[in-house]
C-alpha cells in the first residue's frame, strides 16, 4: 500500500532544525572539543595522594558526591545563562559566581575552561555572532573572568537548547572528565570506567532532578569536604592535573 501522505514545508524545516541541533549537541559533548577538560580532576589527584580514594569504590563514592555538589552549585548559574542567553545575565552571573567560589583552585580552573570553551564557540559558531563580540569585548578587560557554568549556559540557550537539556549536559561532562581523570591516576582501568559510568548514570540523574531550574540565590556547597581537598592540590608535591 502506497502512503500519499505529504510532508509540509515548514515541518520539513522544523525536523532539519532539530537535526542540526543534535549534531551540535554531539559535537559539544565530543572529548575531542579543546576546551582543557582532561586537563583537570576535580580535586581527586589530591583527594588519590592524600588516601582519601584508594579504590573504585572510593572512587564512585567520590564521583557522586562531586556530582551532588556541581548540581547544588553550578547547575543554577547554568540554568540561569541558557534561560536568559543575553551579555547583561551572563556578566552578572560571571561576576557572583567569581565572588561565590571560595576556593582558588576551583576557581582557577573555572575560568580556565570557561574562557577556552568560549574561545572555540567564538571560533565555532560563526552563525551566532554575539560569541566573539563578547570574547573581544570582554577577554582580558579585568572585570570578567569567563567561569565555565555561566559560559555554558550562554553557549547552549544561544543554540537554542532546552534548558534541561542543558543542565543534564553538564552534569554528564562532570563525570565524564572525574572518570576520565580516574583512569589515568590508575584508579581504574577504561573498561572498569565505562562499567562504572553505566552505573551512575542513575545517580547522575537523581542529581540533575533534585537541583534543575533552581536560582542562583538557591546555589550552595552540599560537599564541603571536596572543596577542601581540591584546595589542597596546590601543595602537592608532584602532580599530572592544574587542579
Amino acid at each position: 500500500m502506497e502512503c500519499n501522505m505529504e510532508i509540509s514545508p515548514s515541518n520539513a524545516h522544523t525536523a532539519s532544525v532539530d537535526n542540526m541541533l543534535q549534531w551540535s549537541q554531539w559535537q559539544l559533548l565530543d572529548s575531542i572539543l579543546p576546551t582543557g577538560g582532561f586537563a583537570h580532576s576535580y580535586g581527586l589527584e589530591a583527594s588519590f595522594q592524600s588516601r582519601f580514594v584508594r579504590n573504585p569504590e572510593d572512587l564512585k563514592f567520590y564521583v557522586i558526591q562531586v556530582l551532588e555538589n556541581t548540581g547544588s552549585l553550578l547547575l543554577p548559574f547554568v540554568y540561569a545563562a541558557c534561560k536568559s542567553p543575553d551579555t547583561e545575565t551572563w556578566l552578572k552571573l560571571d561576576r557572583l559566581l567569581e565572588a561565590t567560589l571560595t576556593n582558588e583552585v576551583s576557581r582557577k580552573a573555572s575560568v580556565s575552561q570557561g574562557s577556552a570553551l568560549m574561545r572555540v564557540a567564538a571560533s565555532v559558531y560563526h552563525e551566532i555572532p554575539l560569541l566573539k563580540i563578547i570574547r573581544e569585548t570582554y577577554l582580558g578587560s579585568g572585570g570578567v573572568f569567563f567561569h565555565h557554568a555561566p559560559v555554558f549556559g550562554l553557549i547552549w540557550g544561544l543554540l537554542r537548547f532546552d534548558s534541561s537539556t542543558c543542565q543534564r549536559a553538564y552534569i554528564f561532562l562532570t563525570m565524564r572528565d572525574i572518570i576520565s581523570a580516574a583512569t589515568r591516576l590508575n584508579l581504574i582501568g577504561p573498561l572498569g570506567a565505562s562499567v562504572m559510568q553505566h552505573q551512575i548514570a542513575h545517580d547522575a540523574e537523581e542529581m540533575v532532578k533534585r537541583w534543575m531550574d533552581r536560582a542562583v540565590d538557591e546555589a550552595c556547597q552540599t560537599s564541603p569536604l571536596l572543596d577542601t581537598m581540591q584546595g589542597c592540590h596546590s601543595y602537592l608535591f608532584s602532580r599530572l592535573f592544574c587542579s
